[in-house]
């Protein structure tokens, strides 16, 4: 069978409310990363198989596929129930799953699943719930992380091949890798992202994409995890070179409370008691430094206007019009965890990153939106 590259399949991204506004999200966020921290996390955003959803304070809608990077199981039926057909198989073996602010309990089945246009994959691994929590509005999720996760989730099994691995095996693309592209947006509903299976789209990126080795320090080397540094400025280090993840499902930027205390002392940020974010003035935003990423010897310039949330959703947050929020806040664990960062959403808005399984390696491109002022 000849290998294709599927390319340019668009998404988009609505940013929806949660009921506690922004202090939920942030307490998802740091459920998540206690979750990565402990080593056993299978969770990455919640995706149906007909309408990808993420509910982590956004969530995908299209006929593209979001990469769930801290989750790599498939599974179904968290709402609506799942109908068997002739290619469903019953495998006999249980799946459980556990999550930071939810978890599934089912049977495993395999059957044939379409992504997309020319993405069809036969007999994959499928887990159908019985008991589901923490997944409202959603079916399930649809993992394209590491597959070493799925090991220890479905009895009788070693491991679950993701669709990601499956779509290459059964030759359908050339690669074991996909590129994600997303482009920050003011408003809530707006197809503002692409993925592609087995390659990259040139189009969605500036300059060349930067490959590093994924990291060997644990728990961060369970998932897409990378080695990094963090400066604000051209010269204060707020965090030592040192271990964390890339993760699509994570919403904010979340630095080892070390690091997230001398960010908030050297922008002078206060924490507003309505949203749990820090905030700042517009005086503070006028004087606000870049934060300055070297991962693999190159450095990326995460500026003023990407470190703060779109002014145009605070209300998405239950914040005030037209104040200004920093997305940058606290993992909740001290440096030298193992995991000591997540460039969760907001941090990805501004790059192009490329899971490479394959290789066992992560890359990085800058994008038109890198330096755009659009919050």
């Amino acid at each position: 069978m000849s290998r294709v590259v599927i390319r340019a399949i668009p998404f988009a991204t609505q940013l929806r409310a949660a009921k506690g506004g922004a202090k939920e999200l942030l307490e998802r966020d740091r459920a998540r990363a206690q979750k990565f921290l402990a080593g056993n996390s299978h969770h990455g955003p919640s995706a149906t198989i007909r309408e990808y959803k993420q509910r982590h304070g956004h969530h995908y809608k299209g006929t593209a596929i979001v990469p769930s990077t801290g989750s790599s199981n498939t599974w179904v039926g968290a709402n609506t129930p799942y109908s068997p057909t002739s290619s469903s198989h019953d495998t006999g073996n249980i799946i459980n799953v556990s999550y930071g602010s939810g978890y599934m309990f089912g049977k495993q089945y395999t059957d044939a699943v379409t992504l997309g246009p020319n993405l069809d994959i036969q007999n994959q691994g499928i887990g159908v719930a019985f008991l589901a929590e923490g997944f409202q509005g959603v079916d399930g999720i649809l993992g394209v992380g590491p597959v070493d996760l799925t090991q220890g989730t479905v009895s009788n099994t070693s491991e679950v091949p993701t669709v990601t691995d499956n779509l290459y095996a059964q030759g359908t693309i050339p690669s074991d890798l996909l590129g994600v592209f997303y482009a920050p947006s003011s408003t809530a509903n707006v197809a503002n992202g692409e993925i592609t299976f087995g390659g990259t789209d040139t189009t969605k990126y500036t300059g060349s994409i930067n490959s590093v080795p994924l990291t060997t320090t644990s728990p961060a080397s369970k998932y897409w995890g990378i080695d990094q540094s963090v400066s604000y400025g051209t010269s204060n280090t707020i965090l030592n070179t040192t271990s964390g993840i890339v993760d699509t499902g994570t919403t904010l930027l979340l630095l080892a409370t070390e690091a997230f205390q001398a960010y908030q002392s050297a922008t002078g940020a206060t924490q507003d008691s309505t949203t749990g974010l820090l905030t700042i003035t517009p005086q503070q935003y006028n004087n606000l430094q870049s934060l300055y990423f070297n991962i693999g010897g190159v450095t990326y310039e995460f500026t003023p206007n990407a470190q703060i949330w779109p002014r145009a959703l605070n209300s998405i947050l239950g914040g005030n019009d037209g104040q200004i929020y920093l997305i940058v806040s606290d993992l909740g664990s001290s440096f030298g965890s193992g995991l000591d960062f997540i460039n969760g959403f907001g941090w990805l808005q501004r790059f192009y990153t490329v899971y490479d399984t394959g290789k066992k390696q992560l890359g990085i491109a800058t994008t038109a939106y890198t330096d755009a002022d659009t919050n």
